[in-house]
């Protein structure tokens, strides 16, 4: 088998936990997959027989039967849009603070010998495809998380128009709004105060960032809606459209910003089973 390993190498820790997981899938008898730049920062050289290298991150997962990252939850999210273009299972190990997304912790790498076994299950993860439309030019996004409206922190907030299958129904007054997927209700969108929804669900979530009225609240719409949103204001040159806090586009006058459920999904490989609920008490339970 061949196993796909992404390594945050900005972090220190993640790369020390990178090494012991490469040396313990070869010893399991799988081949290895990195990137050139994990090279220069690792001491593999007594197992390079086993290793293939390439130049980027997306051509080891292409290259993978499946793939692990190490990291946070950036790290996965980042990956995730190359993992599901290749239709590659993908299981993250978090080396961050909260990592929702990431199926064990560290210290569990030792369950990673399951993946050799076939030992594990798979959860599909609904995603978003963002349009951002600027005439006869359209740019296309794939959101694991989120499609975030913000306004810079200096300028004035945003007036946003809201349709539903072309159909105008709201317009919001706000420093901006989140279109969330399940997985990402538990990110930005609850950080706003979005509800939590379970991750194996197919929905859209509409979270306001600090709405100006006494009414606008979240919605949740069908997985089949298609959510137009305008920014309505004369002058948007401070606005921003931002996906999954990893692409940002600045959008001008007349943009329109289409969201709709993508045809694709995020296929994360579940090692142990752990009720959600449990999972997110102890995921955000404050710690002294």
């Amino acid at each position: 088998m061949k196993i796909g390993i992404i390594i945050n190498i900005d972090k220190a820790q993640a790369v020390i936990c990178g090494e012991q997981i490469v040396k313990l899938m070869i010893q399991e008898k799988a081949d290895v997959l990195l990137n050139n730049s994990v090279k220069e920062i690792t001491n593999l050289t007594e197992y390079k027989d086993n290793i293939d290298f390439f130049d980027t991150d997306e051509a080891v997962i292409a290259h993978s039967d499946l793939a692990i990252t190490v990291g946070g939850d950036g790290t996965i999210i980042h990956n995730a849009k190359f993992a599901t273009t290749y239709k590659k299972p993908l299981i993250g190990v978090n080396m961050g603070r909260i990592g929702f997304v990431a199926g064990i912790e560290y210290y569990e790498i030792k369950e990673l010998k399951k993946l050799l076994l076939g030992e594990y299950k798979i959860q599909r993860r609904m995603l978003l495809n963002v349009e951002l439309k600027r005439g006869n030019e359209i740019k296309r996004f794939l959101a694991v998380n989120e499609a975030a409206i913000t306004r810079d922190v200096l300028k004035p907030i945003i007036d946003i128009s809201v349709l539903l299958n072309n159909e105008r129904i709201i317009t919001y007054r706000a420093d901006g709004m989140i279109f969330a997927t399940p997985t990402g209700s538990t990110a930005y969108s609850f950080s706003c105060g979005g509800p939590v929804i379970e991750p194996d669900m197919d929905c859209i979530l509409l979270t306001p960032l600090c709405p100006h009225a006494l009414s606008s609240r979240q919605v949740v719409f069908r997985e089949d809606s298609t959510l137009t949103a305008i920014v309505d204001n004369a002058d948007v040159s401070h606005s921003y459209l931002v996906v999954d806090g990893q692409t940002n586009v600045e959008i001008q006058k007349g943009d329109e910003i289409t969201i709709t459920k993508s045809d694709d999904y995020l296929e994360l490989i579940i090692l142990k089973e752990k009720n959600f609920y449990t999972l997110l008490n102890e995921k955000l339970k404050e710690k002294n």
